[in-house]
């Protein structure tokens, strides 16, 4: 429970959020709710582990951790998936000669994955661009929270889970073409957008939230993955018990359009 100091210093926080050396910010949603909101990026390079020491004294003090997904587990929920057209039938010809280039460059048998839905081979190939920039999941931003709440016995609270993000990617029109096409569209720009978050964490100076990020989703896609999800979360977060939480989230909802630590700083309409 906040106490009177903090609670008269609550709206100069909001003016002046504190300039944390990874990206985070501080918000008191509702006087209640502190949360130590954390752009997490869900695979990382060695030099992101350990985590910063402000950030582990963060979580020692918080009441729970709040994730996207407890992923420690280790079950993947991408095996057995419907058979689709093959890809020929769903890319267009420009489409399908980059698809191609990239499984070459990337190492990924074609024939794997020609049936495979479009959001799972979205994910396949989005996961060994990370790996070729060095980056690997046991060194996310999120997994090494949630090693660290386990050790502790934090509790740990699930914004979605991994079969709701499961579900959330099946329920995509065309079986996910489109964020396949989004991967192939922005490829390049991406990799640069991982490259500026890794910098985020290793680097020794204060990180300042940029307003803008170069965007990586169509608007319909950026709708779903982004938005809807933004509005839910902040939801979700002001229905927590009064308290401290650090919240680890993606990175790029922490940016554009109702973003989510905008939609906190909204004033919660009465039940």
């Amino acid at each position: 429970m906040a106490t009177r100091l903090e609670r008269l210093l609550a709206p100069l926080r909001r003016l002046l959020p504190a300039p944390w050396h990874y990206p985070a910010l501080d918000l008191y949603a509702d006087r209640q709710h502190h949360l130590h909101l954390v752009g997490s990026i869900h695979m990382g390079t060695r030099d992101m582990s350990p985590l910063p020491a402000a950030l582990l004294n963060r979580l020692a003090r918080a009441d729970a951790l709040v994730v996207e997904a407890d992923i420690t587990h280790g079950d993947s929920p991408f095996i057995e998936q419907p058979e689709d057209a093959p890809l020929a039938c769903r890319l267009s010809s420009d489409e399908l000669a980059q698809l191609q280039h990239l499984s070459e460059t990337l190492a990924i048998d074609p024939q794997r994955i020609d049936r495979l839905p479009g959001w799972q081979i979205a994910l396949m190939f989005q996961a060994q661009q990370a790996q070729r920039l060095g980056l690997r999941p046991d060194y996310g931003i999120d997994y090494q929270l949630l090693r660290q709440a386990h050790a502790w016995r934090k509790p740990i609270i699930e914004l979605e889970g991994p079969q709701s993000q499961l579900a959330m990617l099946q329920a995509l029109p065309d079986n996910g073409l489109a964020l396949l096409q989004d991967t192939l569209t922005y490829w390049h720009s991406n990799a640069r957008l991982l490259q500026t978050m890794i910098g985020w964490w290793l680097s020794a100076r204060p990180v300042r939230r940029q307003g803008h990020l170069p965007g990586s989703f169509s608007g319909a896609l950026n709708d779903v993955l982004m938005v809807q999800r933004n509005h839910r979360w902040r939801e979700q977060l002001l229905a927590l018990p009064a308290g401290r939480y650090v919240v680890a989230v993606g990175a790029l909802h922490l940016f554009g359009e109702e973003n989510l630590p905008s939609l906190l700083r909204e004033k919660k309409e009465p039940a």
